[in-house]
């Protein structure tokens, strides 16, 4: 029989690998426990700072404020001391001889990669100690050591298991608070089972979602995926180091840690070997997999060569440049640069002027415009000479519209030494060549030259860093009524026009024809009651997704406006279903922006239609906008869609729909968006590419994909959508669309034919009378079933209905069917994986077709968080927080105490203590303190139980771990009654059992205490 390569043999192999070669890690096979990790770090430390010491060396106490530095409140928190002053790390001592007085102490330096004072250490077997008496000792498998603190940890896995088991354990230790004291300051997690290797960055258990779990790739976008193969290209030295300190960045705004994804790696290696030749080029990195970042880190890197005086950043318009300098500044909030926005031309020449080369200026072409323009004007003038000799690097984001040519032409006619990095997601090629404009550039490459690093829709799907599309082309009236307005557009016969290629007749629909009241009605009714799954109302409350509905004019946005208004207070033909209102009873929340100019003839409307549209905003979110602070309100809008910022994951926070015309439907960033309505013609490939592109961000493991619902000329939207993928996807057409509602059904009436043949009614399922490979059979099925229900619900054309009819199940069979499916797993999960298992099972697969109305016990976490008090933020702050994220704190308290009265007095209780002493919360996670307390509710109720009924303390803590609800043996039972001492137990009970029902009575009680005290603490 064929046995797997164990994880030891791996370990070893891994270990090997990483001390192969010249200057590569040091196995320390003698460095097991925290002590020996401390002491091996004093070690360095104090090796590493002999002057400052001047041969004193640290005392016990001296050594404990350092230790109290370095003992971090998350991994982001190590990070920011991490980046240090200008890429060093120090921590400060108080000496204890205070005629020695305080001194800084050196302990990492960013530059010294591969050189200067960083050393680098291999450990394993590294034995992380129990905190209690229910706590269990873990050996975490190989980390890495830069400089004597733990940087990257890897947990492996052999080759029968899947890699997400490597993940859960590093998600379990996190949870059990393992990765504290020295290990707080990892920043890199690795999980592999040999053949499948992942990285992420580390981050607490309530942000760790397995959608960021990265697959390396090369440069040619060729994965790499065996961990030895990872181990040469990543984690060797000085590439290891390089991940944490170069290529690493703090996300300010979201207080998370971003490890950069490969092709981003090598997208900033080729424009920093291009600049050392004096040459530009473009970086094609398909939308939504990260370009503003990618673009970040290059003009970052490019500030770092000596023969470059300035690095411009240029951004398409100004709510775009809001949003990147927002970015742009989150990120550099602890890097050492600054981010320059420009306020006008006069402070653009002021910052281009002042010689400080640590600053990325970001600014929009328009005003490049404006100072060449006034430069030129003043050609002998001071600022004439000495802005238009420096040598400037430009980095351009969307550079295939944000530049024209033209301007380009002129820009680089004016700054005479510079060169240009264009960044774009959809390429102008020669197929879709710009307009022939005398000898100006009309594709990508003819404006910037050569192609730099590329990354296609295609590759970003196979490796999960971006979703495919789901796209539904939807008509409002039947082919019938087509023909007739054909017909009557063109006075042509009905027969003829019936002969006509589909896409010839829907090309002669009047635009007129979408302008009317009956198909906006329709469209409406589409968004609001047929695309609930594509909103994620499975997901609960919370954490739901939003959208964008995008028109072809501002009048028909306005009009889609007023009629959402009326369908919401009741005063339209549409009403909106109670399935809906059940889930979402304020649904839909909606916003309308577009731009708005005092010189075009519909200014005065615009204006008025958006007074209204921004009284009713103030109204919904306690704003105060108003025409004069319009670019305030349209930032606002952005956060508000996007939802990165805690406030605004609160459920009174949120928008659902966004209408616009053309804003946000380039370079806008929101994960949370799943869904684009398009109601307007086709638009050009790039155009195409970029709206859609809106939705595909990962999100959460529920997001599939991006989803598209278009409501004009279907047949010609199919084959417009066709010719920009044949485009932009590298030959992969077929590997970026999801499959149509057909094959969707098809597969779903395929599951459920093959679960009836394994389990014809869910009630002949006999769970405990089943073996175990039958019962995994079956609950492969179900999964099966599960998924494919899941991805059915999400077409406009899907019915509850269709269940009796068209799929022969009912939802009452389903349920029962999922009830049983849950019963067989805890029963599958129980026995463990088997040498010789033929079924392979995913037992963490998380089912998503069935929605449950539990109260979400991590929306209510999610929800206290955001008074959670964080870095140097003012305390008072807490106390200013929107009433109506309190509101809704407490309103999902008294929903949870209905169903789980222990758990909500848990949370009551932290979060009124919250309320009362926010001091005492700064930087916590109230996961963790949740966590804490019902680790100490389940100690205190071991410790009352057993001297109540005298049993041993760890019998029967591993037996109130273990047991499962309507298990008739369970784990633990025999060991526990082996150690009762009942003649203890006679002593001193006020009523004692005889001994004949000592052993019945013992677990009838125990039991009963476990159900009412300890299973509500698990459910959550």
């Amino acid at each position: 029989m064929y046995s797997f390569t164990s994880e030891e043999i791996m370990e070893n192999n891994l270990i090997q690998q990483l001390i192969t070669g010249e200057s590569q890690w040091t196995y320390r096979e003698d460095l097991r426990t925290e002590d020996d990790l401390w002491a091996n770090f004093k070690q360095k430390l104090e090796a590493n700072n002999k002057q400052v010491l001047n041969d004193v060396m640290l005392t016990n106490q001296e050594f404990q404020q350092i230790k109290n530095q370095l003992t971090f409140a998350n991994f982001y928190r190590a990070a920011e001391w991490l980046s240090g002053e200008n890429g060093i790390a120090k921590v400060e001592v108080q000496r204890e001889d205070a005629s020695l007085g305080t001194i800084r102490l050196i302990v990492m330096k960013n530059r010294d990669i591969a050189a200067g004072i960083s050393s680098y250490e291999v450990i394993n077997q590294y034995r992380s100690s129990k905190d209690s008496a229910q706590d269990r000792n873990r050996r975490f498998d190989v980390t890495l050591l830069i400089n004597g603190l733990p940087m990257i940890h890897i947990e492996l896995k052999n080759k029968r298991e899947p890699y997400m088991d490597a993940f859960r354990q590093i998600d379990k230790y996190l949870k059990e608070g393992k990765f504290t004291g020295i290990f707080s300051s990892l920043q890199m997690f690795v999980v592999t089972n040999g053949v499948d290797t992942r990285y992420i960055a580390a981050s607490i258990s309530s942000k760790l979602k397995p959608a960021f779990l990265t697959k390396w790739v090369d440069k040619d976008n060729q994965p790499v995926t065996d961990y030895l193969d990872f181990a040469r290209e990543v984690l060797s030295i000085p590439m290891a180091h390089r991940m944490v300190a170069h290529y690493s960045v703090l996300d300010n705004e979201r207080k998370s840690l971003i490890l950069l994804r490969p092709y981003q790696i090598h997208a900033i290696e080729a424009v920093k070997e291009a600049s050392k030749h004096r040459q530009g080029g473009f970086v094609w990195h398909t939308t939504g997999s990260g370009k503003t970042l990618t673009s970040y880190k290059c003009a970052r890197n490019l500030l770092q060569i000596p023969s470059i005086d300035k690095t411009i950043f240029i951004v398409d318009r100004i709510d775009l440049d809001q949003q990147t300098s927002a970015s742009f500044n989150s990120y550099a909030q602890n890097d050492a640069i600054e981010i320059n926005e420009t306020e006008n031309v006069s402070d653009l020449i002021k910052k281009l002027g002042n010689g400080d080369r640590s600053g990325i200026v970001v600014t929009t072409i328009q005003k490049l415009n404006h100072l060449i323009r006034r430069l030129n004007n003043k050609p002998d003038g001071r600022d004439y000479k000495k802005l238009s000799q420096l040598r400037v690097a430009f980095v351009v984001d969307e550079c295939h519209r944000a530049v024209s040519a033209e301007k380009k032409n002129e820009i680089a006619e004016f700054f005479i030494n510079s060169l240009w990095y264009g960044f774009t997601g959809t390429p102008i090629f020669k197929e879709n060549a710009k307009d022939e404009k005398g000898n100006m550039a009309r594709t990508t490459y003819e404006q910037y030259g050569e192609c730099l690093h590329n990354y296609t829709v295609k590759e970003a799907i196979h490796d999960k860093a971006v979703l495919g599309f789901q796209v539904e082309y939807k008509a409002t009236f039947e082919e019938e009524q087509l023909d007739e307005i054909v017909a009557t557009v063109t006075g042509k016969e009905l027969s003829e026009v019936e002969t006509m290629d589909m896409m010839v007749r829907e090309a002669k629909v009047p635009k007129k024809v979408y302008e009317e009241e009956e198909h906006m009605l329709a469209v409406i009714n589409s968004i609001i009651n047929k695309s609930s799954k594509k909103l994620g109302f499975n997901n609960g409350v919370g954490y739901t997704y939003n959208a964008i509905l995008t028109t072809t004019s501002i009048a028909q946005a306005q009009k889609y406006y007023d009629l959402i208004k009326e369908v919401k207070a009741g005063h339209s033909s549409v009403k909106i279903s109670e399935k809906i209102k059940r889930v979402l009873p304020d649904f839909p929340k909606v916003a309308i922006t577009y731009s708005i100019s005092e010189n075009e003839e519909s200014s005065e409307v615009n204006q008025t239609k958006m007074k209204e549209a921004l009284l009713d905003y103030n109204a919904e979110f306690g704003t105060n906008f108003t025409i004069d602070t319009m670019r305030g309100y349209n930032s606002n809008v952005n956060d508000r869609l996007a939802r990165k910022r805690e406030k605004y994951q609160a459920r009174s926070e949120q928008l659902d729909l966004v209408i616009v015309v053309d804003r946000l439907l380039t370079g806008f960033d929101a994960p949370c968006l799943s869904t684009i309505f398009i109601d307007r013609p086709p638009m050009p490939p790039h155009n195409l590419i970029q709206a859609f592109s809106r939705t595909n961000r990962i999100f959460d493991s529920k997001k599939e994909y991006g989803q598209v619902v278009t409501f004009q000329s279907p047949a010609l939207f199919e084959e417009s959508v066709k010719d920009a993928l044949r485009l932009y996807s590298n030959g992969g057409e077929n590997e970026v669309l999801a499959p149509e509602w057909e094959e969707s059904k098809t597969a779903f009436i395929e599951a459920i034919h093959s679960l009836r043949q394994i389990a014809e009614e869910p009630e002949n399922i006999d769970i405990d009378a089943s073996p175990i490979e039958w019962l995994k059979k079956f609950a492969k099925a179900y999964q099966r079933v599960d998924k494919t229900f899941s991805a059915v619900q999400v077409y406009t054309e899907y019915e509850d209905e269709m269940l009796g009819t068209l799929f022969s199940i009912t939802m009452p069979e389903l349920e029962n069917y999922h009830g049983k499916y849950q019963n067989a797993l805890e029963k599958i999960k129980g026995e463990g994986p088997g040498p010789d298992d033929e079924i392979e099972l995913d037992v963490e697969y998380e089912l998503s077709s069935i929605k449950t109305d539990k109260i979400n016990y991590e929306y209510i976490l999610m929800l206290i968080q955001s008074f959670v008090p964080s870095g140097d933020d003012d305390i008072q702050l807490v106390h200013t927080m929107n009433d109506k994220t309190m509101q809704e704190v407490e309103k999902y308290l008294e929903d949870l105490a209905r169903t789980n009265q222990t758990m909500a007095n848990i949370v009551k209780g932290i979060w009124q203590d919250l309320q009362d002493n926010p001091e005492n919360y700064r930087d916590k996670v109230i996961s963790m303190e949740v966590e804490a307390v019902i680790e100490q509710a389940k100690q205190q109720f071991v410790e009352e139980v057993s001297k109540e009924w005298y049993v041993e303390e760890d019998k029967l803590a591993y037996y109130v771990d273990n047991y499962k609800h309507g298990k008739e043996h369970q784990l633990g039972a025999s060991d526990l009654y082996k150690s009762a001492d009942y003649n203890q137990y006679k002593t001193t009970a006020e009523n004692p059992v005889i001994k004949l029902r000592y052993r019945s009575e013992l677990f009838k009680q125990i039991n009963q205490k476990i159900e009412e005290n300890i299973l509500p603490l698990r459910e959550k």
